[in-house]
């Protein structure tokens, strides 16, 4: 919606003080075309500042801003940036017969989290065919992390092997990251080609634990927990199990890291 505002007072001294003198000289027929362009230029005036929205570009304006602020909670809760929302919206209700809504439209429904469609309600208070069903495709673009050349597995990723990319993350169903920071020094789990989105089942996760080292065993069961020393078989990152070796029975058992040092007995 165009708006134009001016100080009317203004406009008509400006206008006087420069066409006063050709105005007094002119004929009588260019005075009347002067006046008629200068009421055609008001009634312009009038038109642009008096323009109102459309029903539809209501309703995408008041889709636009609710689904915006529903994921500008994630975003700041994801510490995201540059985010961008694309919206298609299809009306289930005809808008036809509709006209603009006097106050802000109520929009309810949306989830932040699904980022795909979304079935809202609209509502205008008081006015006669709301509330309205409107299905929003939504489209959230986010800078996130690809590679420039080809990483092979176990090769240990670098900076200059990373860029970002704008992607809509709606379709990214296994991940992504958001930042280089997050993965440079990892590890390749396999091989990664050129320009490919990278998500965490390419990546190998920080070691916790290494092979040989001296680890704490956690056992918890019936509610006691208790622990002893152990000595890892295999290396293992957080969530991994591993064969470790309790130092106090001399039993070799599987258990899951869960932080550096320390696993948990899976019995």
């Amino acid at each position: 919606m165009l708006i134009f505002r001016c100080n009317f007072a203004d406009v008509l001294s400006g206008l006087v003080a420069g066409t006063v003198e050709r105005f007094a000289h002119a004929s009588f027929i260019e005075r009347w075309k002067f006046v008629a362009g200068f009421l055609i230029l008001l009634c312009s005036i009038a038109t642009i500042v008096n323009a109102e929205p459309t029903v539809d570009q209501q309703i995408d304006q008041a889709i636009h801003q609710h689904l915006q602020t529903l994921m500008n909670k994630q975003a700041a809760e994801k510490n995201w940036q540059g985010m961008r929302l694309v919206l298609v919206n299809t009306p289930l209700t005809s808008t036809n017969k509709l006209t603009p809504c006097p106050t802000k439209i109520k929009v309810s429904g949306g989830n932040a989290t699904k980022l795909s469609r979304e079935q809202l309600t609209l509502e205008c208070s008081g006015m006669k065919g709301w509330p309205i069903k409107v299905s929003s495709d939504m489209q959230v673009f986010l800078p996130i992390v690809t590679s420039t050349a080809v990483i092979n597995r176990g090769e240990t990723i670098q900076r200059n092997q990373l860029q970002t990319q704008e992607t809509d993350i709606a379709k990214l169903q296994r991940g992504f990251y958001h930042r280089a920071t997050e993965i440079i020094g990892m590890g390749a789990k396999r091989r990664i080609r050129a320009n490919q989105i990278l998500s965490p089942d390419l990546i190998d996760q920080p070691q916790l634990i290494k092979r040989g080292e001296k680890i704490k065993i956690i056992a918890n069961r019936d509610g006691i927990s208790a622990s002893m020393p152990g000595e890892a078989l295999e290396k293992g990152g957080e969530g991994e199990v591993i064969r470790v070796k309790n130092l106090s029975s001399g039993k070799t058992i599987e258990a899951k890291v869960i932080e550096a040092g320390v696993v948990t007995s899976t019995f």
